[in-house]
């Protein structure tokens, strides 16, 4: 992607973000809407965007680079989790189990979906589907014992195998690999029903994909438009706190550095090493604030955590991405 067309997007993206801050300022955007529209995007908007970017024509390499981007977050994750239990142990008891949740945990799934879309087009999301996959397993295992006690094998599986966006990533994979074999029997089915019901099918065919496209194309604008609202509710001033700084630089700048480290070593692509890095550079999960609140820690600071992460993010996301153009 050319500079040109990065910063476009990025502005695109400070300008939604900005609209998203004075609606809810303004009253127009409620607090109760803010759940309403998170709960829409991760349920409905998110998945649709995911199926969508699986929709491209099967090429052998493909699944080579699913393991080579699945194994590569294996390690990622594995690193941010050893991160965690060694250099917060000096940190108050609440402040540590947030600090540690936010390593593990980041905004990939919520932002950085769309981001890589943003940037890497459909292919891109693509890859950065599989990349979450590691994290969010994470995520309902060890993230969840930040807080509270490490909950039951069949548990976590439970929550992931029926997460919509893993759901979807089901979705997309059997269309990808079954795509020419279902073309065949489509037409070889169609074939033998009347003209009138060939024409119904095919309407509602492609009204359900036009539907699920056009779905998936209002994931950034939403995205933004939430974290803008995330942004509005904390003041500048209050954000200044040296952990929740240090998270951020763990987050933005320490964790991706040490990805492309590990992209070199296993000489990974440069197209595959843009998009881990990238995902691996997001801010602190959305969820350590509601994770704190919920297990009675301190989710004022999270809250700290978050923002302040997501508003250097801004920055940091580009740069990283020009760094691969």
């Amino acid at each position: 992607m050319d500079i040109t067309g990065l910063w476009s997007l990025q502005c695109m993206m400070f300008l939604l973000a900005g609209a998203g801050a004075i609606l809810k300022r303004k009253g127009i955007l409620k607090e109760s809407g803010k759940t309403v529209l998170t709960d829409a995007v991760l349920y409905f908007f998110l998945p649709c965007n995911i199926i969508n970017s699986f929709r491209m024509k099967f090429d052998s390499k493909i699944l080579l680079r699913f393991g080579a981007v699945l194994f590569l977050s294996v390690l990622v994750q594995i690193v941010s989790y050893v991160l965690s239990r060694v250099l917060y142990n000096k940190r108050p008891h609440a402040v540590k189990r947030v600090l540690q949740y936010a390593t593990i945990v980041s905004n990939s799934g919520f932002l950085g979906l769309p981001i890589a879309e943003g940037i890497y087009g459909a292919e891109g999301m693509m890859y950065a589907s599989i990349f979450i996959i590691p994290m969010r397993i994470m995520m309902w295992s060890a993230g969840i014992a930040c807080f509270t006690e490490s909950p039951d094998f069949k548990s976590v599986v439970k929550k992931i195998a029926v997460h919509p966006c893993i759901v979807a990533v089901y979705i997309g994979l059997f269309l990808l690999l079954f795509q020419t074999p279902m073309e065949a029997f489509h037409a070889g089915f169609m074939t033998h029903l009347p003209t009138t019901v060939q024409t119904i099918l095919n309407i509602m065919g492609l009204a359900f994909d036009r539907a699920v496209r056009s779905a998936g194309s209002c994931t950034t604008a939403l995205t933004m438009l939430l974290i803008g609202m995330m942004l509005s509710e904390v003041s500048l001033k209050s954000l200044i706190h040296r952990d929740a700084l240090f998270i951020s630089l763990m987050r933005l700048i320490v964790l991706p550095v040490l990805t492309l480290a590990l992209c070199r070593i296993f000489k990974m692509e440069t197209y595959l090493t843009a998009i881990c890095v990238l995902m691996t550079g997001m801010p602190a999960g959305s969820t350590s604030a509601i994770l704190a609140a919920k297990y009675d820690c301190d989710y004022v600071f999270a809250t700290k955590c978050v923002v302040i992460s997501t508003l250097l993010s801004m920055l940091t996301i580009p740069l990283w991405s020009m760094g691969f153009s």
